[in-house]
């Protein structure tokens, strides 16, 4: 970096002038960007600077030193502070106080540490009760500094002082914080400092500036703790240097009752309503907003209390919306009726809220349908907006536990886990749990994400739980003080229930209760929002959606996202229905050509009409069938009792059926008889289904259902076997097109997912008219790792660093991603209109869907309820790379579809 180079470290900020701005995110952190651009714009920022993220790289990287130069570069910012404040740190008459906080590049909410009031000893504390004529504030921000400084910097764990305060309130008889005296908070700083001696065994530091060295340092070293590491695991969060350190002179909401601090949104997060939302607390810090300690205040109601403070607050939201473009995050304090803003950042918000956010200001002509698509609403929103609701309409008699804050919407039913631990080896274990908890902290992050909800007694819609809920779209009750948790006994009640762990609740994060059990749920159902965004997804997006979908059911529900077709139709999936199992099991021990094609007869009409009713719902829409494609062993029964039972029903004697049983196992079945190996060793197969696909398509056809199949055949890795199976293919359909009298159009192509299709790819394509990438095998075989095993140590190669992601997830460009862009370039330099597509777990996966469409891809195809998220990711590639020609153009419209053409 050229900051590195040039041996630059820090960056003030203040009083309309800042050395950063907000396009220096990667060097100054969102934080400190952010900070930066609002003293440009002229908005009332304290002053200060912020160290950069190369900072705490070279820390981080050379043995916790820091970089030649900083120490004087902080001493100098440290001086333009003072001078701007008119304060000095340490000074025994007016003495300057700061925040120290932390701000990566990405908005982590609540993963980092903060350490305020800074500056503060003995000494200094009487100084400042002097200067400020307020004795009670000052101890105040001293025993708070003690607390913060004890856990970011020592690792003393907060409680160890929570625990200090709730015992001293109970003996003066103290219903809040507030409602200490001076001296008792003289003599709870005292006791603070003794269980800072007892827990650290050394004194607390009265020397300001080592006080802030070791802040720095402690912030640094957050950036590889555990917290930070797992949230960014969990977001897929990588390549940032480190955290950058704003340090901020102090403005104090703790100043009595014409101060406050608080954290509001300008627009509502969970529904997007153009309104102030936020929360509050008079005579307070920022910390007491977020941790729960206290229960905030309506923003609403600040209009009544402070009502200049208010009507400004609503002007600089509207100014920072403008200026962003997007709706805010904002964090201020007023101290004695003066506002300050402390931080900005683009919102953390619900899928509905997104939608509706970004359809309203281009509405209201803030930003362009562009900007909407390309910023506004992530893919991630889109998902989501898909998740379960509570069904209203069943009355089932479940019972109310409680009710709390509506924090983040969806419904989530699970067993009750009180610790983060046990959710995630519960989830481990693919059980459904809710997180339950007074409070989380940062720490709870891994639980919370394996849990399918989360319950806290403690918090408001601004807390830990509910900020990082939202984000992860996961559903959230946040503040349920109508039931009370003992961690004791693994319990909680509602004060006439008692419920256990491992008792199943059920939470609505969208009204904020608690039911006993499980509740019904349904599919929510988009709004006009969603519906409106979607048709400007549709005018951006030059890469075509289709799904995977082997049902009729399945395909309808895609059409309804707005699939364009199919992309992978698994023909085994039919095979499992009772009827149809014991025929393709007759098939299977069948030992001359003529039983097999017998079994093969038997199984035809029900292959014909499965074919029928999936290509009638996907009308006008082209159909990609893949051949039978798993290993034979996969339809036959494997315990003892059940192939005893099997082979009755099939009239054969059980240990001739063992046998062949036996026979059909393979020490390595994804690499065995499989795919078009299968077709090969046993063309009537192929024919039986190659058969069903036309007489279905034809005579549908014939009732003026337009078709569209393109048969696809599996597991290639030479070009013989795709003209073998080929062959057969066109054969079935010259002999139902004479016996029927009429014919169809159709295609036929093959999956590449073994390396060695996509390295004689060219040869490949000299047959086949399209091309559809198997990225689940093809990651499987490039890698050599097993999909069903390699779960035991994906994760260490993740946190080691090995790997970045996991490559079944999202797909690995550099490897797999290498082999679809040469197979491509390979297929197309041989048929130039040759179509490719994707239609591995991938294809719904967006930064894998971005590269499908770098890489010139004609369409992806994914699961029906990720159709939405790969139209939007696709959108976002086209604006991203506008420059970037689009796949070769297969479009036309029928009935408001977009659809491909099928060519031939």
């Amino acid at each position: 970096m050229s900051a590195m180079l040039n041996g630059k470290f820090v960056y003030t900020f203040g009083s309309g002038i800042a050395e950063g701005n907000r396009g220096m995110k990667e060097l100054l952190g969102g934080k400190g960007a952010n900070l930066a651009e609002m003293s440009s714009i002229g908005l009332p920022v304290p002053a200060g600077f912020t160290i950069s993220t190369v900072a705490c790289n070279h820390y981080s990287e050379n043995g916790k030193k820091w970089p030649q130069g900083l120490t004087e570069q902080i001493k100098k910012g440290i001086t333009a502070i003072e001078n701007e404040m008119g304060a000095k740190l340490g000074d025994g008459h007016h003495p300057l106080l700061i925040s120290v906080r932390s701000g990566a590049a990405v908005s982590m909410p609540g993963m980092m540490d903060t350490v305020l009031n800074l500056g503060l000893n003995d000494e200094t504390v009487k100084a400042l009760a002097k200067h400020t004529g307020n004795e009670r504030f000052a101890y105040d921000s001293y025993r708070r500094f003690i607390d913060m400084f004890g856990d970011v910097v020592m690792n003393i764990p907060h409680e160890t002082f929570e625990e200090i305060l709730e015992g001293l309130k109970e003996k003066k008889g103290a219903k809040e914080d507030t409602d200490l005296d001076t001296d008792s908070l003289k003599e709870l700083t005292l006791m603070y400092k003794e269980a800072y001696q007892r827990e650290t065994g050394s004194s607390f530091p009265s020397d300001p500036f080592d006080q802030l060295e070791r802040t720095i340092n402690a912030v640094f070293e957050s950036w590889n703790g555990e917290r930070a590491v797992k949230y960014r695991k969990i977001h897929q969060i990588s390549n940032l240097l480190g955290t950058a350190v704003s340090v901020q002179a102090m403005v104090f909401g703790n100043m009595g009752d014409d101060s406050a601090t608080g954290v509001c949104f300008t627009r509502n997060p969970s529904n997007g309503e153009n309104k102030l939302y936020g929360e509050y607390l008079v005579n307070a810090q920022g910390e007491d907003v977020v941790a729960g300690i206290r229960t905030p205040q309506d923003i609403d109601t600040l209009e009544s209390i402070m009502p200049k403070s208010y009507k400004m607050l609503l002007d600089i939201g509207g100014k920072l919306e403008h200026h962003y473009g997007d709706m805010q995050d904002i964090e201020f304090t007023i101290q004695n009726k003066k506002l300050f803003m402390l931080q900005t950042r683009t919102g953390k918000r619900t899928g509905h809220a997104a939608l509706k956010i970004a359809c309203d200001m281009v509405e209201e002509g803030l930003i362009e349908k562009k900007r909407a698509v390309q910023f506004l609403v992530e893919p991630q929103h889109l998902d989501q907006l898909l998740h379960p609701q509570i069904d209203e309409k069943i009355t089932d008699g479940t019972t109310v536990l409680g009710k709390g804050l509506p924090a983040s919407p969806g419904a989530a039913v699970g067993k009750v886990v009180f610790s983060s631990e046990k959710a995630e080896e519960a989830a481990a274990n693919g059980e459904k749990v809710i997180l339950v908890r007074i409070e989380t902290r940062p720490e709870d992050v891994g639980g919370m994400s394996a849990a399918e909800g989360i319950l806290t007694t403690r918090g408001g819609m601004t807390s830990h739980a509910a900020v990082v809920a939202r984000g992860w779209g996961k559903p959230c009750v946040a503040g349920c003080g109508d039931i009370k948790i003992d961690y004791k006994t693994q319990s909680f009640t509602n004060g006439i229930l008692t419920i256990r762990e491992g008792d199943w609740i059920s939470i609505d994060g969208t009204r904020g209760t608690v039911y006993r059990g499980k509740k019904d749920v349904v599919k929510p159902q988009p709004d006009e929002s969603y519906h409106t965004f979607m048709e400007w997804v549709d005018e951006f997006r030059t890469m075509n959606v289709r799904t995977n979908a082997d049902t009729p059911e399945d395909a309808m529900q895609a059409l309804k996202f707005g699939a364009e077709g199919i992309g992978l139709c698994r023909t085994e999936h039919m095979f499992f229905g009772e009827d149809r199992i014991k025929a393709i099991r007759r098939m299977i021990i069948s030992n001359s050509l003529e039983k097999r094609k017998a079994a093969l007869d038997d199984l035809l009409p029900f292959q014909k009409n499965d074919f029928m009713e999936i290509f009638r719902v996907m009308a006008g829409l082209p159909v990609t069938v893949r051949l039978l494609d798993p290993p034979l062993h996969e339809f036959l029964p494997h315990e003892p009792e059940e192939i005893e039972r099997v082979a009755n029903d099939l009239g054969v004697a059980v240990s001739d059926f063992t046998q062949t049983v036996r026979s059909l196992r393979e020490f390595n079945p994804m690499l065995g008889h499989r795919g078009c190996r299968l077709g090969i060793t046993y063309p009537e197969i192929t024919e039986m289904q190659s058969r069903a696909i036309f007489e279905a398509a034809v005579e549908l056809n014939r009732e003026g259902v337009q078709v569209f199949p393109e048969i696809m055949v599996p597991l290639i890795g030479t070009p013989h076997e795709f003209r073998n199976q080929k062959r057969v293919i066109d054969q079935s359909a010259a002999m139902v097109f004479e016996e029927l009298g009429d014919s169809i159009e159709y295609t036929v192509g093959t999956m590449i997912e073994i390396p060695r299709a996509a390295l004689l790819a060219d040869q490949i394509a000299e047959d086949a008219e399209f091309f559809s990438f198997g990225t689940n095998d093809l990651t499987q075989m490039t890698f050599g790792y097993s999909r069903d095993d390699s779960g035991k140590f994906l994760n260490d190669y993740i946190d080691n660093g090995i790997l970045k992601e996991d490559p079944f997830e999202v797909l690995d460009i550099e490897g797999v991603g290498q082999l679809v862009k040469m197979a491509t370039e390979k297929g197309r330099k041989v048929k130039p209109g040759l179509k490719v597509g994707i239609c591995g777990e991938h294809g719904g996966e967006p930064k894998s869907v971005q590269f499908c469409y770098e890489t010139g891809l004609n369409y992806v195809s994914c699961s029906p309820f990720r159709v939405p998220v790969a139209k939007l990711a696709a959108a976002r590639a086209a604006l991203t790379h506008p420059t970037h020609p689009p796949a070769p153009s297969l479009r036309k419209r029928r009935e408001g579809v977009t659809l491909e053409k099928v060519h031939h």
